[in-house]
């Protein structure tokens, strides 16, 4: 594969207002030089979160036949990135898409396992779904669940008790023996009294730790982001840990600014303000090896 910059095939909904899923993705991923294909999977005039009665288009029918047109072209991805899907058949089609795409070895398959948070299911999540995604997990290469989705797929007791490191380790194994060679759980709280994103590499059996403060506020795409970043950022060659650090960084950034600004949550955080920081040169010294 010789593209002239690294390109990734982004399958996600597209929301015309509220920062997140592709109208967050594309941006990132092209500030940092990478080439963000969307397939959309659904087109929605504002995201699902507190804007009442959304016009929401479902482009189930339409994936397929999308595909197999940057098939029959002979386009070539180093990435296939899946986020929320909306159905038990959307898993089905993004398992059969990367199946259909995938054309090397070295080529990155991610899944952002888009579940629910605060300990539950998203309304939309039906125990089929939760099976399926449990499959489409076992075909990715990197997988970013928050930790209320680490609980569901790992298929353990969530809890809302801080949690030591210690502890975490052997989750991160049980979702890597899933499939994929690598596990970022986001979003932690730990028993020192920080929040930190974890990740683990099985063919070295490495675990990492990254702290970040915790602002009181939630905003919609930032795990979007955070995973777009850790993205962009092996893709143009820097190592887990680091990546880690760059979208752990940029995604406390994102959130910190946008608290000062006060603008209401829904409408998500104001990238346009931080987009040209995602290239800052980074402290390696902010990410912990876990022994």
């Amino acid at each position: 594969m010789c593209n002239v910059l690294p390109r990734v095939a982004a399958i996600h909904d597209l929301s015309g207002f509220g920062r997140c899923s592709l109208t967050v993705i594309i941006p990132v991923l092209s500030s940092m030089g990478v080439q963000a294909c969307p397939l959309p999977t659904a087109v929605l005039s504002t995201h699902s979160g507190g804007f009442g009665n959304f016009l929401f288009h479902d482009l189930t029918d339409c994936m397929a036949d999308y595909s197999n047109h940057w098939k029959s072209l002979g386009i070539e991805f180093n990435c296939l990135y899946s986020g929320f899907l909306g159905s038990s058949g959307q898993i089905d089609i993004v398992a059969k898409l990367f199946n259909d795409l995938k054309t090397e070895e070295h080529q990155l398959i991610v899944v952002d396992p888009v579940m629910g948070d605060h300990g539950r299911l998203y309304k939309t999540y039906t125990q089929e779904m939760q099976h399926k995604m449990k499959q489409l997990v076992g075909k990715a290469d990197i997988i970013t669940p928050n930790l209320t989705e680490a609980y569901f797929l790992t298929e353990e007791t969530y809890t809302e008790e801080p949690l030591g490191t210690q502890r975490m380790k052997p989750m991160l194994r049980k979702l890597s023996d899933l499939g994929p060679e690598t596990v970022v759980i986001t979003g932690v709280k730990t028993d020192t009294g920080t929040y930190a994103n974890l990740g683990y590499t099985r063919s070295s059996d490495t675990y990492w730790k990254v702290n970040y403060d915790c602002i009181p506020a939630q905003y919609p795409g930032t795990g979007d982001i955070f995973t777009s970043v850790l993205i962009g950022s092996l893709l143009l060659g820097e190592k887990l840990p680091l990546a880690m650090v760059r979208a752990t960084g940029f995604v406390s950034l994102a959130v910190r600014t946008t608290y000062e600004y006060r603008t209401p949550e829904r409408e998500g955080v104001l990238l346009e303000k931080v987009l040209n920081t995602l290239g800052n040169e980074l402290d390696s010294s902010t990410y912990e090896t876990i022994d």
